[in-house]
């Protein structure tokens, strides 16, 4: 990248004006992953939805950095989900993206990470189908990628795992999914991710245990990831599974259970002064 007193009016961003971005039309929804938390990891596709949407129903996790970039008098709309607290229904959401697109506005689903992974536009896509709603979808860094890159942590490492597992932490109810093989989850990949785990991570960690995870595994916590605030708390498996003080770890954060952890240690870059841009 060029030095910023090298940059002119003919170069760096400047050069995507003519890039030939897709048209977002009138009546139409793109579905725009916001990435896990610093607003420079958001896409040029997604970039460029803020600049031409008509009205932006965002998530909670969307920052309020990227939420500034849309065109002067974009509407907003709150859309927000957090786990124990007041939630925007899932049907009422999907209901004004129909509405707002047959009113013939541009409408943008920001949503944080990516739209599809351990999030609800899937079933956002469904309700547009029916409807006859054209869309698009624009994939974001989901915390399961980008968390640990800016953590030190690799998801893969050729010496230690060829495949990653990635977990949602709790189903509908909040609580520990009954539906979950566990015997299965627990032997079936080196390394797991697990999105919105903290609250049940101790039920979690001693189910892993009891179907044969190692008490020394290294398990990372990961709060508020890519931020300036960004936290990492390591443990091993057996001592998460007794401290009742995890649940009070900030939030949102993502899990990972296995020996990539320990590279955390060795690999943590995203220090002093790499935390002062808020960017990213």
């Amino acid at each position: 990248m060029k030095p910023t007193s090298d940059i002119t009016p003919d170069t760096g961003f400047a050069l995507l004006d003519s890039a030939g971005f897709p048209e977002f039309a009138p009546g139409h929804v793109w579905l725009v992953g916001a990435g896990p938390g610093a607003p420079g990891l958001l896409t040029l596709l997604g970039y460029h939805a803020l600049c031409n949407a008509d009205v932006v129903v965002h998530d909670s996790l969307v920052s309020a950095q990227i939420l500034e970039w849309r065109k002067p008098g974009t509407e907003l709309v709150f859309a927000g989900k957090r786990g124990g607290k007041p939630s925007t229904k899932q049907e009422d959401i999907s209901h004004r993206l129909v509405a707002l697109s047959k009113a013939g506005k541009r409408v943008l689903r920001l949503k944080g990470g990516d739209p599809l992974m351990f999030a609800r536009g899937g079933e956002e896509c469904q309700a547009l189908v029916a409807a006859g709603i054209s869309f698009r979808i624009v994939p974001g860094i989901t915390a399961g990628a980008g968390a640990l890159a800016y953590a030190g942590i690799p998801a893969t490492h050729r010496d230690i795992n060829q495949s990653v597992l990635f977990l949602t932490g709790h189903d509908f109810s909040g609580d520990v999914s009954p539906n979950v093989d566990w015997k299965t989850i627990t032997n079936a990949s080196p390394v797991i991710v697990m999105y919105m785990a903290v609250g049940n991570l101790q039920k979690i960690a001693e189910k892993l245990l009891g179907f044969g995870r190692s008490a020394e595994e290294p398990v990372a916590i990961i709060s508020k990831a890519s931020l300036p605030e960004q936290s990492v708390h390591t443990a091993t498996l057996a001592a998460i599974s007794g401290d009742p003080d995890i649940a009070n770890l900030p939030t949102p954060a993502l899990v990972i259970v296995g020996s990539v952890v320990d590279f955390h240690h060795r690999l943590d870059w995203y220090i002093g002064a790499l935390r002062e841009n808020g960017l990213g």
